[in-house]
């Protein structure tokens, strides 16, 4: 099996303030990985560095084999990697159509067009409202839209910082099936989550950050059943 992100002894913060002492993780291809934990453990900041936004520290980020430590976002997104942030994910004073183009700038129409209908065809929901603008859209079609416009550069590794934050029950379920039916079309997905459970019960592996380290990994399943685990770190409700 192809093993698509292999990441050792990573650190990283945000200028001189360290978050990550020393994480160790990896992905496969056409895996679902959820990396979940409390608030302020890091893991938001552990998926930034990887993509280029947090800064980068010191050791191990391998992308298919390349080290990628330290690259632009740009040059991850032509490598194929997607990022989809939790906040400030769409241009609201832009229309649907308007933001799927955006995701594509540097693609011909033909190519661009065929893109934005796939995801179009991903998320129906957005269908009709192609002319609306994003400001008008619900947290759950928002989130659908910044889904929508990461996949235009057709991606085949996609990141995603929580993204069924404050969204109701039936969207965060919606969007969680999105994602997984995404392996279909060969993406493989990390993704933080605070909906634990929710994501976890899509995922192949989990892993548990704490402190800015790995305190558990394992079977997805394993992590939702193992009651010592769910006390500490999934909660009653899931959160």
């Amino acid at each position: 099996m192809t093993r698509v992100l292999d990441v050792s002894n990573l650190e990283g913060g945000y200028g001189s303030v360290q978050i990550l002492y020393g994480i160790d993780m990896y992905v496969d291809e056409g895996e679902f990985v959820t990396v979940i934990g409390p608030n302020g453990c890091g893991k938001s900041t552990f998926i930034k560095t990887i993509f280029g936004i947090a800064t980068y520290y010191r050791g191990g980020i391998l992308y298919r084999g390349e080290e990628v430590s330290g690259w632009r976002t740009d040059q991850l997104v032509n490598h194929g990697i997607a990022y989809v942030p939790q906040v400030d994910n769409v241009f609201p004073s832009l229309s649907v159509l308007e933001n799927l183009q955006m995701g594509g700038n540097s693609l011909s129409q033909r190519v661009l067009g065929e893109r934005i209908e796939r995801s179009l065809d991903m998320f129906p929901d957005l269908r009709n409202r192609e002319y609306d603008l994003a400001a008008s859209l619900s947290g759950g079609e928002r989130q659908m839209l910044a889904i929508s416009r990461a996949l235009i550069s057709d991606p085949k590794f996609l990141l995603l910082d929580e993204p069924t934050a404050a969204l109701s029950p039936l969207y965060q379920q919606q969007i969680i099936e999105s994602i997984d039916s995404l392996r279909d079309a060969g993406i493989t997905i990390l993704i933080v989550e605070q909906n634990a459970r929710l994501s976890l019960a899509r995922s192949d592996r989990g892993y548990i950050i704490s402190n800015g380290k790995v305190v558990h990994s394992g079977d997805a399943q394993h992590i939702l059943t193992d009651p010592e685990i769910g006390e500490y770190f999934l909660g009653s409700t899931g959160e």
